[in-house]
């Protein structure tokens, strides 16, 4: 009896064993896990983070996913599968995605991989003084509809502590200046961002981190302003730089100004013909004055046009826009031409070679021909493969296309996400130090989040 007892027993205790196995060590297993974001859970957008998962099984495969839901309510995604290290750990930095948004070793990756589900949404910050929240979930086997084994959050923040945001309603200047902590005076820049219009501040806001008093400027679409762009006056982008130079804290001989899209062929004007413009840096822009009719003290300079008959479309709500433009090479255009031989400050300019917007790298060489026509040798320029025409500072995920507003249909912008993420990181680290050369200034701002 108690031979066939003890048998009854080891009969049972495998079944119990079993019933544990497929429920109770799995939830277990799931209670040892978790995932965590170093060297913090809160740091700057343009900061890169080292994420870590620990407590797994031996070569697991898990699936990471992260979430972030933007300020209109829109959810972004990405996920990706990874196999754990033998020691049960899990580290982006060094283990390599095996599928999903991306692949390869790609310690951000699930950052700039971010994507909306709703077609032609592009991920831009209007709230600087918050942060973005990312969720991050650890999910068993190949799918996110595994098991939740873990989960954590992490805050990306625009702005330092102590970063001053002033709201700027001067004479007819519309934008916001940050001021970095401290008594200054700080190297001032103007920020200038495209054709979208309103006013965008995460890029004057991150530069404001670096020790840079920047002015975010508004031009159209915006309050008080002009609802179109069909005439400027540079003459209120001149009232933007002497306020700025003006100020206590900033330095006041002379400023710097960064653009992109038209924003750049505004900037790339400004240090053209206006003094006490010292630095410039001119992104995916023009050679020419495009689309606007720019005045200046007496001054007409016509634009470079487009042609609506050139405009392809390459979905029923999306445009390619490239080849409708003038070539500003034709004889006849040259009155739009910017006249860069007058520029007596530093030119720095960047283009993707995959802009499917404009054909930014040959505007930007025909702005260095002639440069280098009247012998001139104040500038840089790089172009980067495989990157489009909406080059942000890192770790904004590659918008490949978006909704624009005047154009009342989504443009085609370009780029292939890894490569326009390396430039994004690549251009972030020149324009800081391009401005820190030209400008002076003592680097990142010392103060905590």
């Amino acid at each position: 009896m108690y031979a066939s007892g003890s048998m009854i027993f080891r009969s049972y205790n495998n079944s119990f064993l079993s019933s544990l196995s497929n429920r109770t060590f799995a939830n277990l297993a799931a209670m040892s896990v978790s995932v965590r974001v170093f060297p913090s859970a809160r740091s700057l957008f343009d900061e890169p983070v080292q994420i870590l998962v620990n407590g797994l099984l031996p070569k697991q495969h898990v699936t990471l996913k992260a979430t972030l839901v933007d300020e209109s309510g829109e959810p972004f995604e990405s996920s990706a599968l990874y196999q754990a290290e033998k020691n049960g750990e899990l580290d982006l930095s060094r283990s390599p995605a095996l599928d999903g948004s991306f692949s390869g070793i790609e310690p951000m990756g699930l950052f700039w991989s971010l994507a909306s589900k709703t077609p032609y949404k592009r991920m831009a910050k209007r709230n600087v003084e918050t942060p973005y929240i990312i969720g991050i979930e650890v999910h068993e086997g190949a799918s996110v509809s595994g098991q939740l084994l873990a989960k954590c959050t992490t805050e990306r923040w625009f702005m330092k502590e102590g970063i001053m945001r002033m709201p700027v309603r001067e004479g007819r200047i519309r934008g916001t200046l940050f001021l970095p902590p401290g008594a200054g005076p700080f190297p001032g820049i103007i920020d200038l961002y495209g054709s979208v219009g309103g006013l965008l501040e995460h890029r004057a806001c991150l530069l404001a981190n670096y020790g840079f008093a920047t002015l975010a400027l508004a031009y159209f679409d915006f309050e008080d302003l002009p609802p179109g762009l069909e005439n400027l006056d540079l003459e209120y982008f001149e009232e933007a730089a002497q306020f700025l130079q003006k100020h206590p804290k900033v330095k006041n001989d002379g400023v710097g100004v960064i653009g992109i899209s038209k924003g750049a062929d505004l900037a790339l004007s400004m240090a053209s013909w206006l003094p006490g413009i010292k630095a410039a840096v001119i992104t995916s822009g023009f050679n020419a004055n495009f689309y606007s009719t720019l005045h200046y003290k007496g001054l007409i300079i016509p634009p470079l046009r487009f042609r609506m008959d050139r405009i392809k479309h390459i979905e029923p709500q999306v445009i390619y826009f490239k080849d409708a433009m003038d070539d500003p090479r034709d004889p006849k255009n040259q009155d739009a031409i910017i006249p860069v031989e007058k520029v007596q400050g530093q030119l720095l300019f960047l283009a993707g070679e995959d802009d499917r917007n404009i054909p930014s790298v040959m505007y930007m060489e025909e702005a260095v021909k002639r440069l280098q026509k009247f012998g001139k040798k104040n500038f840089e320029y790089y172009s980067y493969p495989k990157t489009g025409h909406l080059i942000e500072p890192p770790y904004f995920p590659l918008c490949l296309a978006s909704w624009h507003k005047p154009m009342g249909v989504a443009v085609l912008w370009g780029g292939e996400a890894k490569s326009h993420m390396l430039a994004q990181e690549n251009v972030w680290s020149k324009i800081r130090a391009f401005l820190w050369k030209h400008l002076g200034g003592e680097g990142a701002v010392n103060s905590k989040l």
